[in-house]
């Protein structure tokens, strides 16, 4: 059992995924899930990823989550990942390009490091 973000509902699989969401997207630059935090937990930024999301858990919806694993990415096919749209400004986007490169790396690495598509052969982003 996983939960909804109090914010904007996306499904998170923990209460530490819940607060890493959260956490994330407030320093990201929105201002909703800052303000959330800010009035549910003011000193959310000096938790880590378990304090915190034991006390966000709190006031989130339980929800089924779907576990996300090698084997299913497979029988879908390849996960290209979300469409950017043109809403992100520059330091926004070398944060994701940033958490990207480091989910690549976390998962097995599909960049080599070189700043190549491995699929391509062209430049990622």
């Amino acid at each position: 059992m996983g939960y909804a973000c109090p914010v904007c509902g996306l499904p998170q699989r923990d209460a530490s995924h819940l607060a890493n969401h959260l956490a994330f997207t407030a320093i990201g630059g929105d201002d909703a899930h800052e303000e959330w935090l800010d009035g549910h937990v003011p000193d959310w930024g000096e938790h880590d990823p378990e304090s915190l999301g034991s006390e966000v858990s709190e006031h989130a919806e339980e929800r089924e989550v779907e576990t996300v694993t090698e084997q299913r990415v497979a029988e879908r096919g390849r996960h290209r990942g979300p469409q950017r749209t043109p809403t992100l400004d520059p330091d926004a986007e070398e944060v994701l390009a940033e958490a990207e490169a480091m989910t690549r790396e976390m998962i097995g690495g599909e960049d080599d490091g070189d700043g190549t598509d491995p699929d391509s052969g062209t430049e990622d982003g």
